[in-house]
C-alpha cells in the first residue's frame, strides 16, 4: 500500500487541503491551510492538482518515511531540511526513493510550513474535503493532529520532473492592511486611532483558530457583547479583555464580540506567518483598495505558478 509514515510528528501537524466550502451556514468551519498560497505552491512543485491534500505543520516539520518512490516538496523557511541526512532545499521538488526519510527542522522567521507529496494525502474526505478541523474532530486522520507512528495513505502519483520556484511572489514587509468594521462604531475615535497607531505583536497564544495580539488595549464604549453574527477569516474580535484576536482558518462561524476590523486577504497569510514577538502596525484601507490589492496579488501568484519549472 502506498503510504507515508510519520516517524516524528511536527508541531500541530495535520492533513489540509483547500478546505470545505458551503457549510458555514450549518456551523461547520471551512478549515483549510493557514497559508493557502504556500500549500498551492507545494502541490504545484510535485505536479498535484491544487485541491490535493498535503501536510501542514507549525515551527518544526518532523521526520517522514516513504514506502514507494515519490516527488516531495517542502514550502517553508526550512534551512535544516534533509533527505537521508543530506541537506536539501525547500521551495523545489525532490525525488525520494522507497524507504528514504525526509527530515524538516525548525522554520525560523515564520510559523507554518507544508509538505506536499505526489499523488496527495488520500485520507477519506469528510463533507467534501480532507482538511482537519481539530476542535470538531473531522477530516484528516481521525480528525486529530498527527502523532509519531501514524501511517497516511497516498493517492496514485507520477514521478515527474524536478520543479523549482523561480520567482518568489510575495511582499514580506510593511503594515498589515485592514478594512475597518463591521462593528468599529463600538469604539471611540480615540480607540480607533490607538488601534491603527499600535504597535502590536503576535503572541504565543495562537493556533489554527485564532491569534491573540499584544499591544494597546481596545475598550469598547458600547460594550464587548453583540448579537452573534458571522465571522470571516481575518476578523479582528475584541473581547472584554480589550486584547484583539484575529480569527484564522479553524475559526468559529459566528461570534459575539465586536469586530473592529478585518485583515485583508492579501495580508492574512503574512500575519499568520509572523513570528511571535515581531512588532507591526495596522493600516486601514477602503474595501475597493483591498480588492484591487488581492487581484494584483493573485495575478503575481499565477505568474509564479506558471514559472515553476526545471532548474
Amino acid at each position: 500500500m502506498a503510504q507515508v509514515t510519520v516517524l516524528r510528528a511536527g508541531l500541530m501537524m495535520t492533513v489540509q487541503d483547500a478546505g470545505r466550502a458551503g457549510f458555514l451556514r450549518f456551523g461547520v468551519s471551512g478549515s483549510g491551510p493557514m497559508d493557502p498560497e504556500a500549500l498551492r505552491m507545494a502541490n504545484a512543485l510535485v505536479g498535484n492538482d491544487p485541491e490535493a491534500a498535503a501536510l501542514e505543520f507549525a515551527y518544526v516539520g518532523g521526520v517522514l518515511r516513504f514506502a514507494d518512490d515519490r516527488m516531495v516538496a517542502v514550502c517553508a523557511a526550512a534551512p535544516d531540511l534533509k533527505i537521508d541526512g543530506a541537506r536539501a532545499l525547500p521551495w523545489r521538488s525532490h525525488l525520494l526513493r522507497a524507504g528514504q526519510e525526509l527530515s524538516v527542522g525548525a522554520t525560523p522567521g515564520s510559523v507554518w510550513g507544508y509538505v506536499a507529496v505526489s499523488g496527495g494525502i488520500a485520507t477519506p474526505p469528510v463533507l467534501g474535503a480532507r482538511s482537519t478541523h481539530l476542535r470538531t474532530g473531522i477530516g484528516g486522520l481521525d480528525g486529530r493532529a498527527l502523532q509519531d507512528g501514524d501511517d497516511l495513505p497516498l493517492g496514485a502519483g507520477d514521478i515527474g520532473p524536478v520543479r523549482v520556484l523561480r520567482n518568489p511572489w510575495r511582499v514580506r514587509g510593511g503594515a498589515i492592511r485592514v478594512v475597518m468594521g463591521p462593528q468599529d462604531d463600538y469604539f471611540s475615535p480615540e480607540i480607533l486611532r490607538r488601534f491603527l497607531n499600535g504597535p502590536y505583536a503576535a503572541t504565543n497564544q495562537r493556533d489554527r483558530m485564532a491569534l491573540i495580539l499584544d499591544g494597546p488595549d481596545l475598550p469598547a464604549v458600547r460594550g464587548h457583547d453583540i448579537v452573534s453574527d458571522g465571522t470571516l477569516a481575518g476578523s479582528i474580535q475584541v473581547p472584554g479583555s480589550g486584547r484583539p484576536m484575529v480569527l484564522m482558518a479553524d475559526r468559529q462561524t459566528t461570534g459575539g464580540y465586536p469586530k473592529i476590523a478585518t485583515v485583508t486577504g492579501i495580508d492574512l497569510p503574512r500575519l499568520a506567518q509572523m513570528p511571535t514577538g515581531r512588532r507591526f502596525r495596522f493600516q486601514a484601507v477602503p474595501q475597493d483598495r483591498a480588492e484591487d490589492l488581492l487581484i494584483a496579488a493573485r495575478t503575481a501568484f499565477r505568474h509564479a505558478l506558471a514559472e515553476v519549472g526545471a532548474p
